[in-house]
C-alpha cells in the first residue's frame, strides 16, 4: 500500500511548495510536485541527533538497555527518528558493559549508534564530566570497545592534547569510527593536527572548549575552518547566544552545522534534581546545571525545539532542516539511509505546522502513536 504525504516538502534541493513523498513499506518511494495540494503543513526528514544522554527521565549513561529504548522512545515523539547515545567519561568496566548492552538496539535499529563522549577529555575544560574518570586515550581500551559494539560504536569524542590522542584518531578512523574533537584546552595546531589524524566532528561548538582569542584562535577557530569538520551546536539559549549560533552557520554553512541536543534525562521533565554520570545536577527553568559548582550538565532540549530557536534566530527552514537532520546523518556515515526525503532511503519523516511545532512522526514508514 502506498502513504501519501502532502505539503511544502523540504529536499536536499529546497522546498517543493506543493507536494508530496510517497511511502511504500519502510522506502521513500517518490518525492515530487503536486499541484493539488491544500495542506500548508511542513514535511521535512526526521531529526538525527548524534550527541544526546536521554529524556524523559530515561539515561544512556548508565548503559540500561530500558533506559535506553525509554529515551529513544521520547526522543522519537519529538521528531527524532534516528539518534546516538551518548555516554560520559566512565570507568572501562561501565563503558564495556553499555557497549554490550547498547549493540543489539542498534542492530534492531532502536538506536544509531554508539557514542563515547570521553573519558579521553581535558580536566580543565571537562564541564559536567567526572573528573574521577578522566584519562589519556587508551588504543587497548578502543579496540575493545569496537569489537564489542561490532559496528555500534560510532563516535568517540577526544581532546587532542592529551597523550596518545592522535594515534587515537588515526584507530578509530582505520575502523570506521568518527572521531570528534571536544572538551579541549587544546591549541589551534594541536587541533589541526587532530583533524589532519582524521577527526571529522566538533562536539559542541564553542562549549568545553579553549575561548576564542585573536592571538590564540584555538579549536574553535581550528574546527570552523577545517572544510571536512563538522561542528555540533546546542541551540537552547543557554550554550549559545544566538549571535553565536548564526556566526557559525554563516561561517560554516548549513552542511557544516549539526544540531544537537545534548539532552540529558531531565529534557521533558519538571525542574528538579537528577544525575549524570555520578554527578547531581540541578534543573531550574529548564536549564541543567551541576549542583557543586553550577557548571552546564547538558541540556533538556528535543531536536524540534533546536529546530525552532534556529530559525528563530534567522536561519531559514531549508538550512536550519539540512542542520537537524542531512548534515547530522552525513556526520556519523547514516545519510545513505536517513537524513532526507529522497527517493529509496528510509521513510523517516517530520510533519509540522506553521509553527514548526510537531504535527506528526513517521519512522519506517510508521506513523508514531
Amino acid at each position: 500500500m502506498t502513504v501519501r504525504v502532502n505539503g511544502k516538502v523540504v529536499t536536499p534541493g529546497g522546498v517543493i511548495w506543493q507536494g508530496c513523498v510517497e511511502v511504500r513499506g519502510d522506502r521513500i518511494s517518490a518525492v515530487a510536485e503536486y499541484p493539488s495540494v491544500r495542506d500548508g503543513h511542513w514535511i521535512v526528514p526526521g531529526f538525527v541527533d548524534i550527541h544526546s544522554h536521554g529524556g524523559g527521565g530515561h539515561t544512556f549513561t548508565t548503559g540500561d538497555a530500558d533506559q535506553a529504548r525509554a529515551a529513544a522512545a521520547f526522543h522519537l515523539r519529538h521528531g527524532t527518528t534516528s539518534l546516538l547515545a551518548s555516554l560520559v567519561s566512565s570507568p572501562l568496566e561501565l563503558m564495556r558493559s553499555a557497549t554490550a548492552a547498547f549493540a543489539p538496539l542498534v542492530r534492531d535499529g532502536v538506536l544509531g549508534g554508539i557514542h563515547f563522549e570521553g573519558p579521553y577529555l581535558s580536566a580543565a575544560r571537562c564541564g559536567a564530566q567526572n573528573p574521577e574518570f578522566l584519562r589519556d586515550p587508551s588504543a587497548d581500551e578502543l579496540t575493545e570497545l569496537i569489537k564489542i559494539g561490532d559496528g555500534a560504536v560510532r563516535m568517540v569524542t577526544l581532546a587532542p592534547e592529551r597523550a596518545g590522542a592522535l594515534e587515537a584518531v588515526e584507530l578509530l578512523t582505520r575502523h570506521g569510527v568518527v572521531a570528534a574533537v571536544g572538551h579541549t584546552d587544546g591549541t589551534y595546531d594541536q587541533t589541526r593536527a587532530a583533524v589532519a589524524a582524521g577527526a571529522t566532528v566538533g562536539t559542541h561548538l564553542f562549549n568545553g572548549m579553549r575561548p576564542v582569542h585573536h592571538r590564540d584562535p584555538g579549536p574553535v577557530v581550528a574546527l570552523l575552518g577545517a572544510p571536512n569538520v563538522i561542528c555540533e551546536l546546542v541551540a537552547d539559549g543557554v550554550h549559545l547566544h544566538e549571535g553565536t549560533l548564526t556566526f557559525a552557520t554563516s561561517t560554516a554553512g548549513p552542511e557544516r552545522c549539526a544540531l544537537v541536543t545534548d539532552a540529558m534525562a531531565a529534557a521533558g521533565m519538571p525542574d528538579g534534581e537528577y544525575e549524570l554520570g555520578g554527578q547531581a545536577v540541578t534543573v531550574s527553568d529548564g536549564v541543567a546545571r551541576l549542583s557543586r559548582d553550577g557548571a552546564i550538565a547538558g541540556s533538556t532540549l528535543t531536536m524540534d525545539a533546536a529546530l525552532r530557536r534556529t530559525v528563530a534566530a534567522g536561519v531559514s527552514v531549508p538550512d536550519a532542516v539540512r542542520m537537524a537532520s542531512t548534515t547530522p546523518a552525513l556526520a556519523v556515515g547514516l545519510g545513505d539511509e536517513v537524513g532526507t526525503l529522497q527517493t529509496g532511503l528510509r521513510a523517516d519523516l517530520v510533519v509540522l505546522d506553521d509553527d514548526l511545532e510537531i504535527v506528526r512522526v513517521m519512522r519506517a514508514g510508521a506513523w508514531v502513536e
